[in-house]
């Protein structure tokens, strides 16, 4: 192949915004060989009239309008058997690694398929838990190995969580990065030790992967920053109460306990609400919270939006995040976020300008930052309005543009 037909072989099991931002800037610039997911809502297709079913609205979430469809390539079948099985809640067939039709499946099946493809491309790029396969195969044949890192390394999660461990007992269930095998994380170093670079999002996830004892490939981090800013925002900050909104997988990892304190302590001066699945389902802790709670599994991602910016503050106090689109949503929103040191919020979060700061794992500080607010709102649009000028400052079609970029220069 000559310099201009250069390819890339890309594959994600389920995508996001980031994955698409990326595949529309390499189909922008023709170096997108073929994209490998599980399922992909095309047009007139029949995955888009089962989308429009209500139980399967959350397949709405994988459309890919920026990419042509014959470089589309699924392989539904897992994938759909663990969507039917946590929908239906026969949680055997998703059970962590074993079930069936559990995540860990689907990683790996779509893993050994796109590994049949390498020969064909020049590059591969796979994200953690779906590499190796397709990795080892691309060694084999000297392609290009790029891996991308979503969250913090995992000798780093469990050294930073095991206090959270020994401290809240009847939340550690909920902190299932500690389930997994040993030859699960043995894999997870594995795809590290064969790739070329890793591309991380937040300086965070870059100084995680400190503790990977082997020779570390080059790290480069470039943040996802944010989608369309929200423009007709409009804040009332005379309510008698606080909205508080808290988006995300309710496991401690993302600190749901200390939000849930935090509002017990501030009744009388908040409202929460949560939105996202319980992680797992054997946390009495856990479950006897969000039965008194404001709570609400699954929502459309539009929907959630809408949520953003009825809400005061978004409450994202995580102990461990790889980035956090969460934040950069709410912010993009008009909808100042309370978050951590351990998520993107440290790369464009100054504390009491543009959203706040607080310890991870202190609900304390989280009260305490909470009242502070609650004894300032009128502050409230003013701190709003700074997180969407942020927010317009990093688009997310700039990550993909940045992305490619680099992509493009290895490639070359």
């Amino acid at each position: 192949m000559n310099k201009e037909q250069k390819k890339i072989l890309i594959s994600h099991p389920t995508g996001n915004a980031n994955v698409r931002a990326i595949l529309k800037g390499l189909a922008k610039r023709n170096i997108l060989g073929e994209f490998h997911t599980s399922i992909a809502v095309k047009n007139n297709g029949i995955s888009s009239y089962i989308s429009k079913l209500p139980p399967f609205a959350e397949l709405k979430k994988r459309t890919y309008k920026d990419v042509p469809s014959n470089y589309i390539k699924t392989h539904s079948l897992l994938e759909l058997g663990r969507l039917l099985s946590n929908k239906f809640r026969l949680l055997n067939f998703i059970e962590h690694e074993n079930g069936v039709f559990s995540i860990d499946r689907v990683y790996k099946d779509l893993d050994i398929k796109v590994s049949k493809r390498v020969k064909e491309f020049d590059a591969v790029y796979a994200y953690e838990d779906g590499a190796l396969e397709t990795f080892k195969e691309a060694k084999k044949n000297n392609k290009i190995c790029l891996y991308d890192l979503p969250i913090g390394y995992w000798r780093s999660m469990r050294k930073l969580l095991a206090q959270e461990m020994e401290n809240r007992p009847d939340w550690a269930p909920t902190l299932t990065g500690f389930k997994d095998s040993k030859l699960k994380v043995e894999r997870k170093d594995l795809e590290i030790q064969n790739s070329d670079i890793i591309f991380v999002a937040s300086s965070f996830t870059k100084k995680t992967l400190e503790d990977y004892p082997g020779d570390l490939p080059e790290v480069k981090v470039i943040p996802y920053g944010f989608p369309p800013v929200y423009d007709d925002r409009v804040y009332n900050t005379k309510k008698e109460k606080l909205d508080l909104l808290f988006v995300g997988g309710l496991s401690q990892r993302k600190g749901i306990a200390n939000v849930l304190e935090a509002a017990e302590v501030l009744k009388d001066q908040v409202n929460l609400k949560l939105i996202g699945r319980k992680s797992v389902e054997n946390c009495d802790a856990l479950n006897k919270s969000v039965a008194n709670s404001n709570w609400v599994p699954a929502m459309p991602h539009d929907k959630i939006l809408e949520e953003m910016r009825k809400a005061d503050i978004l409450v994202f106090p995580s102990l461990f995040e790889g980035y956090g689109l969460v934040i950069t949503e709410a912010m993009s929103q008009g909808t100042p976020v309370i978050t951590t040191n351990r998520t993107c919020g440290a790369d464009y979060i100054t504390d009491g300008v543009n959203g706040w700061i607080v310890k991870p794992g202190s609900t304390k500080d989280l009260i305490s930052k909470i009242q502070n607010i609650f004894e300032n709102k009128s502050l409230l649009a003013d701190i709003g309005k700074n997180a969407m000028e942020t927010a317009e400052k990093f688009p997310m079609d700039e990550y993909g543009e940045m992305m490619c970029a680099k992509i493009n220069n290895l490639l070359e």
